[in-house]
């Protein structure tokens, strides 16, 4: 349920799959902008980390029968491959 000027409007399942894709789209773009913010500062701080989120991804994908490994997931994640993120980005 959403509220637009005091009235409760109801939201359909494909209108709400959209903001959360949107929603994830921003998350991951950030996490990808902030390369300062290290796995186990998000881990101690939220419970979750860029690893985390690419397992998920990945879980997603098997569950609806999508064969994408967990290396690519993070690589979707990461914005590059996770090798190189590491080399790149991880203190």
């Amino acid at each position: 349920m959403i509220r637009n000027a005091g009235e409760t409007l109801t939201m359909n399942e494909s209108t709400r799959t959209e903001l959360e894709a949107a929603a994830f789209r921003t998350l991951v773009a950030h996490l990808q902008s902030r390369t300062d913010v290290q796995n186990i500062d998000l881990m101690e701080l939220a419970g979750f980390c860029r690893n985390c989120l690419s397992r998920w991804y990945a879980e997603a994908a098997e569950a609806r029968g999508i064969d994408l490994d967990r290396e690519s997931a993070k690589e979707i994640i990461y914005g590059m491959p996770y090798a190189q993120w590491k080399d790149k980005f991880q203190q």
